[in-house]
């Protein structure tokens, strides 16, 4: 996805998007912690990943941050994320959704964990559908 290879150009944080397409048996945040688990996501050196979680089939969704950069922004960041994501959602604009959160996501990673030279892409810019 163009807008996480950008987002992430200026930091050393990663951002991962899963599409879940079947059903979703779980509280998206359980689910998406679990993700982000599986993804191995919590391996990333500064500890400073994002996974955006999409189960549009039952209308669910959520934002999970790795320890680093929640420790940064607090949940009143995860929060602003989540609602702007809902007006985008209900007005059926799922691409303005994802690239809206991936955006402000990299800012706020970008501002806390500039990237380096020594930065690699520890994780792949591509969505997950599973």
């Amino acid at each position: 996805m163009k807008a996480i290879h950008e987002a992430e150009s200026k930091t050393s944080g990663e951002i991962r998007v899963l599409i879940q397409r079947g059903k979703l048996n779980n509280d998206p945040l359980v689910a998406a912690q679990r993700k982000f688990h599986r993804l191995g996501m919590h391996k990333t050196r500064e500890r400073n990943a994002v996974l955006i979680f999409v189960a549009p089939r039952v209308h669910k969704f959520a934002v999970v941050g790795d320890n680093a950069i929640h420790e940064k922004c607090g949940d009143e960041f995860w929060q602003r994320v989540v609602e702007k994501m809902r007006t985008h959602f209900l007005t059926e604009n799922f691409s303005d959704a994802l690239i809206e959160a991936v955006n402000e996501i990299g800012t706020v990673l970008a501002s806390h964990f500039p990237k380096t030279s020594r930065d690699t892409n520890e994780l792949p810019d591509d969505i997950i559908e599973s």
